[in-house]
């Protein structure tokens, strides 16, 4: 155990450093491009919008006391740092609230821990708005892959936080990426990286997103960068850890699923299997509210029409927002202001005052969600069969197996723009948001991702 080893090197991690050894010097596809585009402008304008929440309110002011090289920029601040704590705190506002976007199968949330990591690489080294994009496709999918070779189920059921294991790979690897470091490099920058890997699921337990955001963002943005500047500083680590004895995957799981980890990198993009949040609440309330939502648009209902809601939702999603104390995570909430307002938007979802409305609390009465295990699976997500019943006697019913922004319904680039404008427009206002919009969907032209600095 104390004798240092030079282990041979495992196909997957010979395939898996290759690939991010490659990525800034392989083409992408457009389709991938435009995906990549789309989820990109999610994180930003979850940032955006997370600067002003309390998440973000503490990290800028954390990082403000730490000084550091002014390599890097953070969001919604006038202040430069080093690019690991510009991704700390930026990690920390892409998940100060419910906004940001998910990858189903992995139990991850890929954009909160990989674009702060990649964006603060790009903006220290002024790399291309391309090469932004392809760092951030090689994190995406190592953020994913990782959890799907450990378990994210079983992984959870032991008290880890899936999100935090996927999202520090994921940073490690687009950061690596946008190094240029060699496949040799790269296997030491992830040898460091699960030295690092950590994050407890007690972290679900919490009041608010301000240790949410650091565990699933700001941590691991923040060590995933600053595992990648350690290697390209001259750190070095085991040639392999995804094999010997100990490996990092038997580590954490009894039988790992280490095909996943290789499996047709490049051309199995993980992006596409992403979901985005049309709703700025939380991930297992978008189908009830895509339902809902349609119900209220197809038959004009109003709330004090309503006699009762019968919200049928998958069993495991409905533990994590059951009557739960924050009002963007709740679902019973959600439904009644939804039902009230007609809609649902950024600032409604997240008015705490709400919660104790009467008007509110009286439509509230009415709605009842109920835990299906035939609507569960453990890849497909935001499902609802609803009934509503109304006082005059009829009776309404609608589905969804597919809630809109899942990864078999995405968004367009129209109701991501729709979205980014909600969430940015108060905090920039409106002319600059719309900014931050245009030069997302064209950056892939972009020479220089610092000229992003006077927007954001």
């Amino acid at each position: 155990m104390g004798s240092a080893v030079k282990a041979k090197i495992c196909p997957e991690m010979q395939q898996l450093s290759e690939y991010v050894s490659r990525a800034l010097s392989k083409a992408l596809p457009r389709d991938v491009v435009e995906r990549a585009k789309v989820h990109l402008l999610d994180t930003v304008c979850s940032m955006v919008s997370g600067s002003r929440l309390e998440a973000g309110r503490v990290a800028i002011s954390y990082v403000k006391t730490q000084g550091g090289k002014p390599d890097s920029k953070v969001i919604g601040a006038r202040l430069l740092t080093s690019a690991p704590l510009a991704a700390l705190a930026n990690g920390m506002m892409a998940h100060a609230d419910e906004t940001d976007d998910t990858h189903p199968a992995s139990n991850t949330h890929p954009g909160r821990g990989v674009v702060p990591a990649v964006l603060a690489l790009a903006d220290r080294n002024h790399s291309s708005g391309m090469e932004l994009l392809r760092a951030m496709m090689v994190g995406y999918d190592v953020c994913a892959r990782v959890p799907l070779v450990l378990g994210p189920i079983a992984l959870m059921r032991r008290g880890h936080y899936t999100g935090a294991f996927g999202s520090i790979f994921g940073a490690a690897a687009g950061s690596a990426a946008l190094l240029r470091l060699k496949p040799a490099q790269i296997r030491h920058v992830l040898s460091l990286t699960t030295q690092q890997a950590s994050g407890l699921a007690m972290v679900l337990r919490g009041a608010d997103h301000v240790e949410k955001g650091f565990a699933g963002g700001g941590m691991p943005a923040h060590n995933g960068a600053a595992a990648a500047l350690m290697v390209a500083a001259g750190f070095t680590g085991v040639d392999d850890v995804f094999t010997g004895d100990p490996d990092f995957f038997g580590t954490f799981a009894e039988k790992p699923a280490r095909q996943h980890i290789a499996r047709n990198l490049g051309g199995d993009y993980e992006i596409f299997n992403c979901a985005i949040k049309c709703w700025a609440s939380g991930g297992p309330t978008q189908g009830p509210l895509h339902v809902l939502k349609e119900l209220i648009d197809r038959h004009d209902i109003k709330a004090g029409d309503v006699a009762e809601i019968i919200a049928r939702m998958p069993d495991n999603e409905l533990r994590i927002v059951n009557n739960r104390s924050m009002p963007n995570i709740c679902v019973q909430h959600l439904l009644a202001v939804m039902l009230l307002d007609g809609t649902l938007t950024f600032s409604t979802s997240r008015d705490a005052a709400r919660m104790k409305d009467a008007k509110v609390l009286a439509v509230r009465k009415h709605i009842t969600a109920v835990g299906d295990p035939s609507l569960t699976d453990s890849e497909r997500r935001w499902r609802c069969v609803m009934t509503v019943k109304m006082k005059d006697g009829r009776e309404f019913h609608h589905q969804t197996m597919a809630a809109k922004g899942s990864y078999e319904n995405p968004v367009s680039r129209k109701e991501e723009e729709e979205k980014a404008m909600d969430l940015m427009g108060s905090v920039l206002g409106n002319k600059r948001a719309k900014a931050v919009v245009d030069a997302i969907w064209s950056i892939d032209k972009l020479r220089d991702v610092r000229s992003l600095r006077t927007l954001i």
